[in-house]
């Protein structure tokens, strides 16, 4: 288990002191952590390392590494895995691994990953891989509502002590230069997106998370395998490890974003491929941008699902007047979930700002506090803006009325987006 990584409140409230006072004056982390540890019981853990992955390729290697050097199992859950070029080469490569005596557990989402076939997943049923699909199509064989509760999550954990979690599926649409090409409209366009590697005592928190949804979806009993090693000290990252799944505990990724919007004192950074919150979340926006923070939003300028984007620019008049500046990204489908607060306070994982996201689905993030990590989030956020048209409010006021008439529209759907 990951017990030695656990912060007890007084080492909790030490730790924090410290990387307090090693940056401007801000107690984000104090009450942010303390709002957090009511609704959750993934503790803060220590001495984590965690790389930032930018886009397919990178993500990919990285992955495809991790996983030739597994030695007793593999553990992958994932929203969307294709039967294409990139689904293959991973279904060939847990192949070999299982073949190599590493057991190797995959769940899968039955609607994101509706287009990929039956014999895809049986051939990894007979060379040995224990497969379980998520809430399955086949409303007799779901354990749940599967309209209204996909998996959306994306966790590769390999020997209980690295993992690997963001908003990257697993298809060739992330397989190029910039992150992968996907047709919107007849026009093919890469894909921006985001992962995050942990080494550490973090790692044993996505581990529990595996193995929850693995039991609550009836899985196969799995073999006896060191799931829950014995993890050392990676590095100097505090990592909090937030599942939400829908009922009642399902706030847990909701309470975070609007703890870290409220408490900010300085900037509050966000990209996000879905942007469509509640009135919460975007009264929490306005409020900091009229306190003085200075907020920023990296946002689609094309999407795959057009009808989030214009529910999303219906909220754009209210934040450009409260003073949020608003970037949308060119030249890419943007599907990233990332955020930084304050430069300390940083978040990378599956959950995007909308109503679905937060309410119905199956999601996990990181909370990475890190100055370190902060400033490689923050350098990527700028990359970002420099690719992007930002929104100016006075040009936004003289679009034309077919846009506002869609916004509009959208807008009375966006409880469904």
């Amino acid at each position: 288990m990951a017990s030695k990584g656990l912060l007890s409140p007084d080492k909790s409230k030490a730790i924090l002191q410290r990387l307090k006072s090693s940056a401007n004056p801000t107690d984000i982390l104090e009450r942010h952590n303390a709002v957090v540890e009511l609704v959750t019981e993934s503790p803060l853990t220590k001495g984590n390392k965690v790389t930032l992955l930018a886009n397919g390729l990178p993500t990919y290697a990285a992955m495809f590494k991790a996983i030739q050097d597994a030695k007793d199992h593999i553990n992958f859950e994932t929203f969307i895995i294709e039967e294409d070029d990139t689904g293959r080469k991973f279904a060939d490569i847990l192949l070999q691994k299982q073949a190599e005596g590493v057991q190797v557990n995959l769940i899968y989402d039955s609607i994101g990953s509706s287009h990929t076939s039956a014999a895809f997943f049986q051939r990894l049923r007979d060379g040995g891989i224990q497969v379980v699909e998520f809430n399955s199509v086949n409303p007799f064989k779901a354990h749940s509502n599967w309209l209204l509760h996909p998996d959306h999550r994306k966790i590769l954990i390999i020997d209980g002590e690295v993992a690997f979690i963001g908003g990257i599926n697993i298809s060739s649409l992330y397989s190029s230069r910039l992150s992968g090409r996907g047709e919107i409209k007849g026009e093919q366009m890469p894909w921006r997106d985001t992962d995050v590697q942990i080494e550490g005592p973090a790692v044993a928190e996505l581990q529990k998370l595996f193995l929850d949804t693995w039991h609550k979806q009836n899985g196969p009993e799995l073999s006896q395998r060191n799931y829950f090693p014995a993890l050392k000290q990676e590095g100097n990252a505090l990592v909090r490890v937030l599942g939400s799944t829908p009922g009642q505990s399902n706030r847990i990724t909701f309470i975070a974003y609007v703890a870290a919007i409220t408490f900010a004192e300085h900037s509050i950074h966000m990209t996000n491929a879905y942007f469509v919150p509640d009135s919460q979340i975007l009264d929490a926006f306005i409020d900091a941008a009229k306190r003085g923070v200075d907020v920023k939003l990296v946002l689609p300028t094309i999407s795959d699902s057009p009808t989030a984007s214009y529910a999303a620019r219906y909220n754009y008049s209210a934040l450009l007047k409260s003073g949020v500046k608003i970037f949308e990204r060119r030249n890419a489908l943007l599907h990233a979930k990332t955020a930084v607060i304050d430069g300390v306070w940083s978040t990378v994982g599956s959950t995007n700002m909308d109503y679905w996201s937060l309410l119905n689905d199956d999601e996990v993030n990181a909370v990475i506090l890190s100055h370190e990590f902060a400033g490689e989030i923050e350098e990527m956020f700028a990359s970002d803006i420099r690719e992007s048209n930002e929104i100016k409010l006075q040009e936004w006021k003289e679009r034309p009325l077919i846009p506002r008439i869609r916004e509009w529209f959208a807008h009375l759907f966006s409880h469904m987006l």
